[in-house]
């Protein structure tokens, strides 16, 4: 393929993608793609939670990020079950950290701690929700590469479960607060095992020429190890990894955890300690289009479980307590955004060939990972059903940005036109957490649907909003 200027998506002779192929029929819904309750109503229209998209959009505008409370609840509930399950009899079960950087509000931090969850945050924002929302300190962990003094200080002053050191610069700092406090810090190490993940560059974690851990080569764990052991303000619990985002497999898994815990055995050998505690991390993925497959999560629960007990036997220890984080898995699939047409134009390309770009009243301002990680989106006509015949299209934004793309390439009906809706399913992690006033568009609502009700848990922004930052 020629090289473009603007990007591989422009070069001559772009198609779509060969897993994407036209659908039988352009109204199905592909169920993996979308919450529990997301169906299409006898009239063609979706609805979720027994609310139709129509009446959400009457009442609350466009865009819109609509959260299904049962889905994302029961996916909480499901991941706390599976991995206490899959552990119980290793080590008395397993401990499920929400990621408060998927998407956190107050509500959802309540929901996290109603269905059993633990709580990971990377900031004194996200301490800051779940203090409001009343999260029990206990079940809060801090992550974070570049942790301020203020973050640190806060942790201890309320007293967190755990901190996971990053850095050997770190220790100190954690160790030096501790002290003027009078109190012990609990604290993980993060140990970067040099695992490449099979996912984009930018999500992936564990492989060594990036930002996070502490690296298993060199002895730059070990010596953390020795450092924290020489403080006696912190209490060190165990060692953390994580290889990465939106993995669908275990087996970098496997590598990861022979790595770690063989960091663990000796550490408990060689200074005769007890490290209670391993977070093996997780980042599963889900499915945005129909070329991702997920597994169960009994099944990646019950394989981890495998792959830990079989190393800690083979090491000769004991396994420690699990903590595992889903990262994406729950938030993601529970929501969809909700998008009002404006503009369709089809453009011509080089050798007669033509592509449809359908324009919303969104885009990278809700949605960056498309333009951020190269991200694939799904993405249906929501307010009608449809008989034209499908048409690949690119789903673009408003934005003064040639690479404002929500969604690459899908086949929507033919006859999409201004005013139809169209929504976007997978958007429930790191849309909303990362989303801009970008040319101040103000950001969108998060509407959480429940037995035929709509509740507001995140307003919609709005241009006094804006204005309110602007001292001149």
């Amino acid at each position: 393929m020629r090289a473009h200027e603007a990007g591989s998506l422009h070069a001559d002779g772009y198609a779509a993608p060969s897993w994407l192929r036209p659908p039988h029929d352009v109204n199905a819904l592909v169920p993996s793609l979308w919450a529990s309750s997301v169906r299409r109503r006898d009239d063609g229209a979706l609805e979720v939670g027994g609310v139709g998209v129509d009446a959400v959009a009457a009442e609350f505008g466009t865009p819109a990020y609509v959260l299904d409370e049962v889905d994302f609840r029961s996916r909480a509930r499901g991941f706390a079950l599976a991995f206490d399950t899959a552990f119980r009899d290793l080590c008395g079960g397993a401990d499920v950290y929400y990621a408060a950087k998927a998407f956190l509000c107050t509500e959802v931090a309540r929901w996290v701690v109603d269905e059993g969850l633990f709580l990971d945050t990377c900031s004194g924002g996200e301490l800051a929700v779940a203090m409001r929302a009343e999260v029990p300190v206990a079940r809060i962990g801090l992550h974070g590469n570049n942790k301020s003094d203020a973050e640190i200080a806060r942790a201890l002053d309320l007293g967190i479960g755990r901190i996971v050191v990053d850095s050997l610069a770190e220790i100190d700092r954690v160790a030096d607060a501790a002290a003027a406090r009078g109190v012990r810090a609990p604290v993980l190490l993060r140990v970067t095992v040099g695992v490449e993940a099979h996912t984009h560059s930018y999500i992936a974690t564990a492989h060594e020429d990036q930002k996070f851990g502490l690296s298993l080569s060199g002895g730059v764990a070990a010596q953390a190890v020795s450092q924290v052991l020489a403080r006696p303000e912190l209490e060190l619990r165990g060692l953390h990894s994580h290889i990465g985002s939106q993995i669908f497999d275990v087996q970098g898994f496997e590598v990861a955890a022979r790595r770690v815990l063989g960091l663990h055995a000796d550490v408990v050998r060689e200074h005769a300690i007890t490290l209670p505690e391993l977070d093996i991390g997780g980042g599963f993925g889900i499915a945005y289009t129909t070329e991702h497959d997920p597994m169960p999560v009994a099944d990646l629960a019950a394989g981890m479980a495998e792959i830990i007990a079989k190393e800690c036997a083979s090491l000769g220890v004991d396994v420690p307590r699990i903590s595992t984080e889903p990262g994406r898995a729950i938030a993601g699939p529970s929501t969809f955004t909700l998008y009002r047409v404006g503009t369709v134009k089809d453009v011509g390309l080089d050798g007669g060939a033509s592509r449809r770009y359908v324009a919303v009243d969104g885009g990278m301002s809700d949605n960056i990972r498309t333009a951020l990680y190269d991200a694939d989106y799904s993405a249906t006509l929501a307010g009608r059903a449809s008989t034209a015949a499908p048409v690949l299209t690119r789903v673009v934004g408003k934005h003064c940005e040639s690479g404002d793309v929500i969604v690459k390439d899908e086949f929507l009906p033919g006859d999409v036109a201004g005013g139809d809706l169209i929504a976007v399913p997978g958007t429930g992690a790191y849309c909303r957490s990362m989303a801009s006033q970008y040319n101040h568009v103000p950001r969108p609502p998060v509407l959480a649907v429940r037995d035929g009700r709509v509740r507001v848990v995140v307003r919609r922004e709005t241009e006094d909003d804006l204005l309110a930052l602007d001292v001149g």
